[in-house]
């Protein structure tokens, strides 16, 4: 996201004079996605160089806001965060908060320890603007007393402009043979379910898994003709939770319906979405914003079924089947063949058109960062 408004915002180099001009400091502290959250000497290095590069900007080019993406509740990164407030605040007029993870306002009133914080809320506290992701995330950011906070929803360049010419028939087309087919019994139906997102068990990737082989259990025992077939497209970075995931996997039903893709480029995500007939997430991760996945789901039209958790809710088209509890398998197979029976996937790529598009996004946040200098 924050490479979108560096593309949607002028930069320098640009040689433009817009309203928002950006300059922009990468702060990528982590190796690799096991390094995220961790504690090292090398990590502080980079960062009091980050740190020290973003004050040459200010000295240089006379600038007045710091906008800064805050760590979710992970002490590693929350001290992170107090090393560039403490280096930041002072030199800067207004700092800008923009909260894409969720949960550390939470985290700091229930399982901090006061002294951390105690400096969490002299450093981070009271700062000009919070943006937030949705309604429901307004309450975490507050528990640190912004004198302001504004609504962003996320937005998305479109992955499939050429919807509407081409791939809206073909899904209309695709959901009446399987609804026919279902319902008249004649040839069995593989109905193509998707998870793409990173292979953890808070992320939903068990509980997919579970949820889609009761879901055949289910139609088998019932006489049905038609099955899912799941597609996973991640990285696992647990091995105790890989290991879990292959032992699901063995079961005779797992060895037929479940497939493990490993990490998608662009090309093979934009493939797996287009095959596709439904999207699965099932997650109850606890710093969970308001996940692109789900956005570009829906921007291929595919129905979501996915958790009520977090802002989730508030993503999803209302009406639509779909949401389920976190860690309910039965929920998760009762959904997907509600969805089977029910969804419509117009519905879902409207839902996209009209609240989620990278266009949409740009405008509010131009918007917002521009209520006052």
């Amino acid at each position: 996201m924050v490479q979108h408004l560096l593309e949607g915002f002028s930069q320098p180099s640009g040689g433009t004079d817009p309203d928002i001009i950006c300059y922009h400091v990468n702060v990528r502290l982590s190796e690799d996605l096991g390094d995220v959250g961790s504690l090292r000497f090398g990590k502080v290095l980079t960062l009091l160089r980050c740190c020290f590069g973003a004050l040459a900007f200010r000295f240089r080019h006379g600038i007045r806001n710091f906008y800064y993406v805050p760590s979710p509740p992970k002490r590693g990164s929350l001290y992170r965060d107090w090393i560039v407030m403490a280096m930041m605040r002072p030199f800067f007029h207004r700092v800008i908060f923009h909260w894409h993870a969720v949960g550390l306002g939470e985290w700091l009133d229930e399982k901090a320890r006061p002294w951390e914080r105690w400096i969490s809320h002299r450093l981070l506290g009271g700062v000009e603007q919070s943006l937030v992701l949705s309604q429901f995330n307004e309450a975490d950011a507050a528990r640190l007393s912004p004198k302001r906070i504004d609504v962003v929803p996320n937005g998305i360049p479109d992955p499939c402009p050429d919807y509407a010419r081409g791939l809206a028939s073909d899904r209309a087309a695709r959901w009446e043979q399987i609804r026919s087919e279902t319902e008249k019994r004649i040839e069995p139906v593989t109905v193509r379910v998707l998870f793409l997102a990173l292979c953890t068990r808070d992320k939903g990737v068990h509980t997919a898994v579970e949820g889609i082989l009761l879901a055949n259990r289910q139609l088998a025992a019932a006489g049905d003709r038609f099955r899912f077939m799941l597609m996973v497209a991640g990285t696992f970075v647990d091995e105790v939770e890989k290991l879990d995931f292959d032992r699901m996997c063995r079961v005779e039903e797992g060895g037929k319906t479940i497939r493990l893709t490993g990490f998608l480029d662009s090309a093979a995500k934009m493939t797996a979405f287009r095959q596709a007939d439904v999207f699965l997430f099932p997650t109850y991760y606890a710093n969970e914003g308001q996940p692109l996945n789900i956005l570009e789901a829906m921007a291929w039209g595919l129905p979501v079924v996915t958790t009520r958790w977090r802002a989730i809710p508030e993503m999803v088209p209302a009406g639509q089947p779909g949401l389920i509890e976190p860690r309910s398998p039965e929920q998760v197979a009762e959904a997907l063949m509600e969805v089977v029976r029910k969804a419509d996937p117009a519905v879902f790529r409207r839902n996209f058109e009209e609240r989620f598009r990278i266009e949409a996004h740009l405008d509010r946040l131009r918007a917002v960062l521009l209520f006052r200098s």
